[in-house]
């Protein structure tokens, strides 16, 4: 086979699309404190204004996935099994879609979290993003990882990449807990159904945690197959 043929095929790694596609999932995910605390000023203009970033980012990653799928190579030259790295790209797009869910129900219904828990919420979607975030760190090593063909010192720095990650899960979950305690120990005071959609928002936002531990160990499972 020709030399720029062979060099082709490898230039079709979809590695550095990946990338770009979770950077772009970890921005949507990005708003969601700004979108909350404008809620909390009960400025829906401003929250609707957010929302619409976050959709369109929503809908940017899903661009960038379809091109993904659509050119990821079948040859014998993709440096990792094209199966993972499709279920990798799917894990990492839904932080996306649940950043765009949640905003959408928090703004459709005008729901704002109440101001005695609203200190600690933010502290949890911060924390809850810092997953996100991790994930991202997570995912950019992944050609440091083709260059040292999946061996040595950079595997381990992944795999301690991932273990903060599950760290950064197990505090969203106490946090999660506490905030659940608090809402809980108020709602008597609150429209029943309000009440309803608070618990949610609160588990929903946790499923951001949740879904970039997901990804973590999607590429853990990836690591152990190479």
């Amino acid at each position: 086979m020709p030399m720029n043929t062979i060099m082709g095929l490898f230039a079709k790694s979809p590695i550095k699309p990946l990338q770009r596609h979770v950077v772009c999932v970890s921005e949507c995910c990005s708003h969601l404190v700004n979108f909350f605390e404008v809620t909390f000023q009960d400025d829906w203009e401003k929250a609707s204004e957010i929302r619409a970033q976050i959709s369109h980012l929503e809908k940017e990653a899903d661009v960038l996935k379809r091109e993904i799928r659509l050119k990821l190579p079948r040859g014998l030259f993709l440096p990792v099994d094209r199966t993972d790295m499709l279920e990798l790209l799917t894990q990492q797009d839904k932080l996306a879609n649940l950043a765009k869910d949640i905003t959408g129900r928090v703004y459709g219904r005008q729901l704002v979290i109440p101001e005695p828990l609203q200190s600690s919420f933010i502290d949890y979607v911060k924390r809850c993003l810092d997953a996100a975030n991790q994930a991202q760190k997570v995912i950019s090593e992944l050609d440091e990882l083709l260059e040292t063909g999946f061996k040595g010192r950079e595997v381990t720095l992944v795999a301690e990449m991932i273990n903060q990650l599950d760290v950064i899960e197990d505090d969203t979950d106490a946090m999660q807990i506490q905030l659940r305690q608090q809402l809980m120990s108020i709602e008597s005071k609150y429209n029943p159904i309000d009440v309803m959609f608070l618990y949610k928002i609160i588990e929903w936002m946790g499923g951001i945690a949740d879904q970039a531990q997901r990804v973590g160990a999607r590429l853990e499972l990836m690591l152990s197959r190479s």
